[in-house]
Formats: C-alpha cells, sequence, structure tokens
C-alpha cells in the first residue's frame, strides 16, 4: 500500500524547490542578456562564449562539479575570496546546490531564447523606432511580449533541468539532509539501503507531479499569450 510522503522526503521536496527558483533568478536574467548578445552581436571570440555557455551540456555533471569545487570551494581562489572577505560559503551548503543547478541549467535557458530573438521580424522594432520610441521603449512594448514564450520555455526548461540536477549537486554540495540534499540525492540516497525502495518510489512520484505541474503552468501561459496575439 502506498503510504504518504515523510517529513524528510517533504523536505527535501521543498529544498529542490527552493535551489530550482534560486536558481531560476540568476539564469533567467543572464540567460536573457546571454542570447541577445549571442544573437544581435558580433564581436571577437563569440564562438568562445557560446562554447562556455554549452559547455554544461556536453560535460559529464561530476566534471562540472568538480570544476566548481576547485573554483567555489574554501580553497579555490573564489570560494577562498567570499570566505574571507564576504563570510559567504558555498561548497557543502544549498547556495552551492543552486549554483551548480544553475550552471548545469544555463544553456537550456539561453537556447530558446535565442531562438526566439533571432525570429522576431527586426521590421516591427525598426517601425515601432521610426513613430519615435525609445529603444527601452521599442523593447519593452515590441521585442520583448514576442520573445515571452521563448522565455517561458526557458524559464521551464532552466526550472526543470535544476529541479532535476544531480550530478554536479552532489559532487559540490554532497549529500547533507534538511541542507544539501535534494529530492534527486535523496531518491539515490533512498535506493542505496535495503529498505529503500518505498521511499525511493514516493520521492520520484514527487518529483513527477512537480514537473507536471511546472508543464501545465508553461502551457497556461503560453496560451494566454497567444490568446493575446503576441505568440511568434
Amino acid at each position: 500500500m502506498f503510504e504518504p510522503p515523510t517529513p524528510f522526503e517533504i523536505e527535501a521536496l521543498w529544498l529542490s524547490l527552493r535551489v530550482g527558483v534560486a536558481s531560476l533568478v540568476v539564469t533567467a536574467p543572464l540567460g536573457l542578456a546571454l542570447a541577445w548578445l549571442l544573437a544581435r552581436s558580433a564581436f571577437p571570440g563569440k564562438w568562445l562564449l557560446e562554447a562556455l555557455v554549452n559547455l554544461p551540456l556536453v560535460l559529464p555533471p561530476v566534471v562540472t562539479g568538480l570544476v566548481l569545487l576547485m573554483v567555489f570551494g574554501v580553497r579555490g581562489p573564489v570560494g577562498g575570496w567570499l570566505r574571507d572577505v564576504a563570510g559567504v560559503t558555498l561548497a557543502f551548503h544549498w547556495t552551492g546546490a543552486a549554483l551548480a543547478a544553475a550552471v548545469m541549467a544555463l544553456p537550456l535557458v539561453v537556447r530558446p531564447i535565442r531562438l526566439s530573438i533571432e525570429a522576431v521580424d527586426r521590421r516591427l522594432e525598426q517601425a515601432a523606432a521610426t513613430l519615435g520610441a525609445s529603444p527601452l521603449r521599442v523593447f519593452t512594448s515590441v521585442t520583448l511580449p514576442l520573445l515571452a514564450p521563448g522565455i517561458a520555455a526557458g524559464a521551464f526548461l532552466g526550472f526543470a533541468r535544476a529541479f532535476g540536477e544531480f550530478g554536479a549537486t552532489v559532487t559540490f554540495a554532497g549529500s547533507i539532509p534538511g541542507e544539501t540534499q535534494t529530492l534527486p540525492v535523496a531518491i539515490y540516497t533512498a535506493l542505496q539501503r535495503t529498505d529503500g525502495e518505498d521511499a525511493a518510489v514516493r520521492l520520484a512520484v514527487l518529483s513527477v507531479a512537480v514537473s507536471i505541474l511546472a508543464l501545465l503552468v508553461v502551457e497556461w501561459f503560453n496560451r494566454r499569450v497567444r490568446a493575446r496575439g503576441l505568440s511568434l
């Protein structure tokens, strides 16, 4: 008989949601800026920036976590500086889990937004500018609404990737119950126990439910956008 989730399992769910939202707060504006830069600008070394953005897609997540540990760990150049100057420690902390998730999710945020930017009809922007709209007004009233479906798709993919991140998270942040043991890490930990199969199934059901809910929210948003005539 299926048992309800335990308080420990609910805690892992909330931690995953916290990590996913924190990751999205970082990746959404950064992803929009990078997508705009890659889609609308030409500069030396653009190929290198594009390669760096997409690197987490091809690197094993454990390698990404190891790089983060070397850079942002207490003995790393950035992590040591943050600890000494700001008193902030990322490694083996929930903020470290959010950072690892953000790094892994960033390419999936950038790509759909970049495709949306490249699909925007520049003549619409030029027409608005000809009518006297400032560059900021053109962006907020013309470009941004046209990008809304792409931004929503990128945000959903980024959140889903961050919510389900395992390899980089467990390498950089560890598996500390209540601190860094997110839902995927908790599932893996449960499967290591001889009596943990039921717990793993319950955690997997929670993960699927959250993913479906996020998908429904994005679909609702896209329907609203299309109903207002702003879809690409």
